[in-house]
């Protein structure tokens, strides 16, 4: 394959073949080392509480830190300076809601999923539905930004521009995604997130050294060789108002994007899976707090890189290369280290996307087997091995409609799809599981209305809004069809969440004061919380 745009002059896309090729192959056999000890639902789902803390926080920044954090934030900062940060700010501020509502009391109170916990003190078999719901399709917004990355990723990396080879590209990653998946289960999965997260954090580091170093680490002269680059607009790149400028619209976007990522974290069902794979609530919490530290500190790396991209790239050349905005940091790698580096970094890339996906994957196929197939279909009379295989045969379609929608995503800016599947996140999961965790009122209705109210009003105003049709930056350029002014619908689905809750609780006069009083004694002693919870 030849190189074609001109932001990829030097490649090798052979040696990025070669490169590419082997962290896949590493990857694929520890996994397969790990497969081994699959042996129960707890080794598939939750690798048998095996992990430590520090293993269990490395391994949750691996996860976190996906295709958005690198490509998409690097992109962002490099284009729109300031404005383009701001995704890192709200990624890391809402670590602070799940470790302090969330991670321990859910560890103490589930199982293997969050339908777990919205199901001690409801009836079973709706909320279960529900909770897989809602799952199954934040999952797979979030899939679809890891899956546009991917495409973005490649294309630069093997020098294609065709949408057809990025297409092909797209299908490659979504089989070694369902093939990771298949073999290791979540403990192959997790080994590979901790792996991946040392490598993505000593590449960051590598490359923010290095930028630091050409201007005598000096970050002053790094942000004026980025402004200088930019031309008349540089200036607009170190203070805000870039990209969510002045106008009415924009400022109530970007409150509504904020909004939507620091909420949206603790309502996102593959973070949340992870607090499962330790052994206590107190693990639960060491967990977070790596995490928030591993994460804090590759954000501030981003910061580096973004203007870094800006200065010696400069802002055509990455919008004219292949993946656009998302080659931001492969192309800074190719600047500085040729194409060596090119390749070492766009392997380390691409294993985070595979690594995300693959938790992605394990998420979602769980929540149907354990909530849908083993609870609702099956009324809890199943074994553990059929409950493993419908997971295995459910990951394998997710996969495939993951392949399908990051098809139709490729060239989207990673971190601003990552954002929609946080305002779903925020707006069905969270308000459920805070209303769970703390309302002795709550129940079976409140939950109802609150999951399916949310995910209907966010998925129509995602539909409806300048990020799906209307713009030149809109999924869907040639039609306009959006009438939500916001590209971010979080400041109006979350609190209508909130409220359906509270309205669908409140209409309802069931109420469990015995069950709440147990769960409650459940989330914060972690009394019984190794027993199964269906009841």
């Amino acid at each position: 394959m030849t190189n074609i745009a001109a932001g990829v002059e030097g490649s090798n896309p052979l040696l990025n073949i070669l490169i590419f090729a082997a962290f896949v192959l590493i990857t694929l056999v520890i996994v397969f080392r790990a497969s081994r000890n699959t042996k129960t639902a707890s080794d598939y789902y939750a690798a048998g509480r095996a992990f430590t803390g520090p293993q269990n926080g490395i391994a949750i920044s691996g996860d976190y830190l996906s295709a958005a954090s690198f490509l998409g934030i690097a992109g962002a900062i490099a284009i729109n300076g300031y404005d383009g940060f701001l995704y890192s700010i709200g990624f890391l501020v809402a670590w602070l809601v799940a470790l302090l509502l969330v991670a321990e009391l859910l560890r103490n109170t589930g199982k293997f999923t969050m339908g777990d916990v919205l199901a001690f003190r409801m009836k079973q078999r709706p909320v279960r539905a529900a909770a897989a719901t809602s799952t199954l399709i934040v999952s797979f917004f979030y899939l679809l930004a890891q899956m546009a990355g991917a495409g973005g990723l490649v294309a630069l990396l093997l020098g294609v521009s065709g949408s057809g080879a990025q297409a092909l590209v797209i299908a490659v990653v979504g089989v070694i995604m369902i093939a990771y998946v298949l073999i290791g289960g979540m403990k192959g999965t997790t080994w590979v997130q901790i792996i991946k997260a040392a490598l993505l954090i000593i590449g960051a580091l590598v490359i923010t050294v290095w930028v630091l170093g050409k201007y005598n680490f000096n970050f002053s002269s790094l942000l004026q060789a980025a402004v200088d680059k930019a031309g008349k607009a540089g200036e607009t790149l170190l203070g805000p108002g870039k990209q969510y400028g002045a106008t009415g619209t924009s400022k109530l976007d970007f409150f509504s994007l904020g909004i939507a990522l620091v909420l949206g974290t603790a309502g996102l069902p593959h973070v949340l899976m992870r607090f499962y794979t330790v052994p206590t609530a107190r693990d639960a919490r060491r967990s977070v707090v790596w995490a928030i530290v591993l994460i804090g500190v590759f954000y501030l790396f981003t910061l580096v890189l973004g203007y870094g991209a800006g200065a010696l790239v400069g802002p055509d050349a990455i919008k004219k290369a292949p993946g656009g905005v998302n080659s931001a940091a492969p192309l800074l790698a190719l600047e500085l280290g040729g194409p060596v580096l090119l390749g070492l970094i766009s392997a380390v890339a691409f294993a985070t996307i595979l690594a995300v996906v693959a938790g992605l994957t394990i998420t979602a196929s769980a929540s149907f087997a354990h909530d849908v197939y083993a609870n609702v279909v099956k009324r809890g009379k199943t074994s553990p091995d059929s409950e493993v295989k419908v997971a295995r045969i459910t990951a394998v379609v997710i996969g495939a409609l993951a392949i399908g929608g990051g098809i139709l995503a490729n060239g989207q800016n990673v971190a601003f799809l990552v954002a929609l599947a946080f305002a779903v996140a925020a707006s069905a999961n969270l308000p459920t599981i805070l209303y769970s965790l703390f309302w002795k009122r709550f129940n079976t209705q409140g939950a109802l209305w609150s999951i399916y109210g949310g995910l209907a009003i966010t998925i129509v105003l995602i539909v409806f809004s300048p990020a799906v049709s209307g713009k030149s930056t809109s999924m869907i350029k040639t039609a306009d069809f959006a009438w939500f002014p916001l590209s971010n619908p979080g400041l109006v689905s979350i609190p209508a969440a909130f409220f359906l809750g509270w309205l669908g609780t409140v209409l309802s006069k069931e109420h469990n004061e015995k069950k709440y009083a147990e769960m409650e004694v459940r989330s914060l002693t972690g009394a019984g919380a190794e027993k199964a919870v269906v009841h």
